[in-house]
């Protein structure tokens, strides 16, 4: 048995390692790697998401954390604490088993002025939400619900007992209705975690800044949804191709545990 696998022996810590635009760069700040830009006048939507090698964005057990590592989790803690809400639809909530994110030591810097944690902010129609992602978020980190007028009244009543519930016209919420509520809440450092049809909407509305894109040393064959999906008629289906034909530039990569973290800027 090797020493790093003793009983008792401390794993070894995770280093990141810079590939562009400073190739060969070692234990590299992820705070510094991925800050927001400075000066923000309106909200930065910033995109994680995590994709096998071969594009697939769910594993077997339908879950994207089949895809995960501790580098991923580590990059995904950073960003978290980077930002002022995660947002998220209410299908990848359900499935990915959504809390409010809790407070970590090592955010006290990044979060300094702050509150302790960042926000999360669902889209739901039907509002079939956890009820701790409703009743367990602080009071100075709300969970914010939006939703449609024709919800059902009662869920409407009951989430906006425990979470700042945002209710627009129409038929659904659009990505503008989001960005333009969360500006007015002065929540300008967005992490939007998909799911991949949320993210095709934002993609097709030209308001995604920025895609940090996790590529796992897994193959998933056909079948998996990709990080941007959708059916039909949606943002995300064929006939709307040429909308997400979005020019991104490499900005920085990254490495660490073969798994490649890629940030991409809108050129």
């Amino acid at each position: 048995m090797s020493s790093t696998h003793r009983q008792g022996s401390a794993p070894e810590p995770l280093r990141f390692r810079e590939l562009l635009p400073v190739p060969g760069a070692e234990d590299v700040d992820l705070a510094e790697a991925y800050a927001y830009p400075l000066g923000l006048d309106r909200p930065w939507l910033r995109a994680n998401m995590v994709a096998s090698a071969d594009g697939g964005a769910i594993g077997p057990s339908g879950r994207s954390r089949d895809l995960s590592s501790d580098p991923d989790r580590r990059v995904m803690g950073v960003l978290r604490g980077l930002c002022d809400v995660v947002l998220v639809g209410a299908a990848t909530a359900r499935k990915e088993g959504y809390r409010p994110v809790r407070p970590r030591e090592v955010w006290a810097d990044l979060r300094e002025g702050r509150p302790a944690t960042p926000r999360v902010a669902v889209v739901s129609r039907s509002l079939e939400l956890d009820a701790e992602l409703l009743t367990g978020a602080p009071d100075d980190a709300r969970t914010i619900v939006f939703t449609v007028a024709d919800a059902p009244a009662a869920l409407r009543r009951s989430v906006a007992e425990h979470a700042d519930l945002v209710v627009v016209d129409g038929v659904s919420v659009t990505p503008e209705h989001v960005v333009n509520a969360l500006a007015e809440r002065g929540l300008y450092r967005v992490l939007t975690e998909g799911g991949p049809h949320l993210l095709a909407e934002f993609v097709a509305a030209g308001l995604l800044d920025e895609l940090c894109l996790t590529v796992s040393p897994h193959l998933l064959g056909a079948g998996s949804p990709r990080i941007v999906a959708g059916g039909p008629g949606t943002p995300g289906g064929l006939e709307h191709a040429s909308a997400l034909n979005t020019p991104v530039r490499l900005a920085r990569l990254l490495e660490s545990g073969g798994h490649l973290f890629t940030r991409y800027l809108r050129d």
